[in-house]
């Protein structure tokens, strides 16, 4: 089940995805991309015509069905899923970045595990 968790890209606090809820959600949002890419070729737009168009409502539709979140951008789904993410910092309780982060983006205090050695 998603895991409602700060987002820093989206500067509020979403659902990410569990793996394997990833699972589901990553062929609908390579279907997204594809179908953006459909448009491209058959009315020779720039990709950012293309991204003007509606696209990806599968995936938004199933990223609603699983967290119950309305969300309107399908790329924005593609970072919210949980193992992108570090811990919460010790100081701020906020995720670090990454899960190899060595000090929080947010506030700037040191991993906790990177400060001991």
């Amino acid at each position: 089940m998603a895991q409602d968790l700060y987002c820093w890209r989206c500067d509020r606090v979403v659902p990410m995805l569990t793996e394997p809820e990833w699972e589901r959600m990553a062929p609908a949002l390579d279907e997204a991309v594809a179908e953006v890419q459909r448009y491209r070729v058959s009315t020779a737009s720039s990709l950012q015509a293309a991204l003007a168009q509606p696209h990806g409502r599968d995936a938004l539709k199933l990223y609603y069905r699983m967290t119950g979140q309305l969300e309107t951008k399908p790329d924005a789904i593609r970072h919210h899923r949980l193992s992108l993410y570090g811990p919460p910092c010790a100081h701020c309780g906020k995720p670090l970045r990454t899960p190899r982060a060595s000090h929080c983006a947010a506030c700037g205090a040191m991993r906790a595990e990177a400060a001991a050695e």
